[in-house]
């Protein structure tokens, strides 16, 4: 009897935005068989320009439901509904894995899937850019991955394939605070900066940001001890300046959003600074500048 061929890996991914589209991207053509879920029911042409090497011509197709092993990278403030109109198509077992820039409320979160469906967050340093016709993989990154019950603990090998293929390398991680916390600093840092300025990361490498940007990371490393987190400001600083230098040519998404007239993230990076500092009694001055005056975008 012949052997049949050994079947791809499947899953899925919800929506079209930057960071899905480069999962997608990837994984398809390491050899998955990737669909999208998008709010339209769509197969999708895209064109996908790696970190290196020549562009290449995509198609996904749409996702059916049950969603099995489901990619969730939608903005922080879709997360709720999102999910709740994803529960009746998803699997019994399904596996979720959400991620998104901000501070997630984990443990709300924790209390969406079904009892056999598995859980999970993904933090991620990997740059696309979005464009009328595809996705452009913009800057090289890794990712921090945590389960965040115990059907995903039971389901990690799966897991890890996946992200390891599309936004790795993963590190497995039973506590994703840290991590959190860490790309919370440079999402303070960088994105508003660059939202109200219109300007690209690499413009804030001049000198005249680094007394702020020094600041805003003081701030953050304050909060993030009063809940229970060891943040550094000198070493929290060097990543902000590192990631600034090596996306100097990119925009960051909370600019493209202002750009493009789109609601932003500020909520879950500046917003949440402000509403932790304040439950401590702290004071973050430069912080709440910049939530101030970019609140209107939440």
């Amino acid at each position: 009897m012949a052997l049949l061929p050994p079947a791809q890996p499947r899953c899925q991914i919800v929506g079209r935005g930057a960071i899905g589209l480069l999962a997608a991207s990837r994984l398809q053509l390491a050899g998955w068989q990737v669909s999208l879920w998008l709010r339209q029911a769509a197969n999708l042409d895209c064109i996908f320009v790696p970190a290196e090497g020549a562009p290449r011509s995509l198609h996904f197709p749409a996702a059916e439901a049950p969603l099995t092993l489901l990619l969730v990278p939608v903005k922080a403030y879709a997360v709720q509904s999102c999910l709740q109109q994803l529960a009746s198509v998803l699997a019994a077992d399904a596996q979720l894995i959400v991620s998104h820039n901000g501070m997630p409320d984990l443990a709300w979160l924790q209390q969406q899937p079904a009892p056999g469906q598995g859980l999970w967050f993904l933090s991620t340093s990997h740059a696309a850019l979005r464009s009328a016709d595809g996705v452009q993989h913009s800057g090289l990154g890794q990712s921090v991955l945590a389960p965040l019950n115990a059907k995903a603990q039971q389901a990690t090998a799966s897991v890890m394939a996946m992200l390891d293929t599309a936004l790795g390398p993963v590190t497995l991680t039973d506590d994703i605070r840290p991590a959190l916390w860490r790309k919370l600093a440079v999402n303070a840092a960088i994105n508003p900066l660059t939202a109200l300025h219109q300007c690209r990361n690499g413009a804030l490498a001049a000198a005249d940001y680094q007394p702020l940007l020094a600041a805003i990371v003081r701030e953050v490393c304050l909060v993030a001890g009063a809940e229970g987190i060891s943040l550094l400001p000198e070493p929290t600083l060097a990543l902000v300046q590192q990631v600034i230098a090596n996306t100097a040519h990119n925009y960051s998404s909370m600019q493209q959003d202002v750009s493009a007239g789109r609601q932003t993230e500020i909520a879950a990076i500046t917003g949440y600074i402000v509403s932790r500092a304040a439950s401590h009694g702290l004071s973050v001055p430069e912080n709440l500048a910049l939530w101030q005056a970019l609140r209107h975008t939440a």
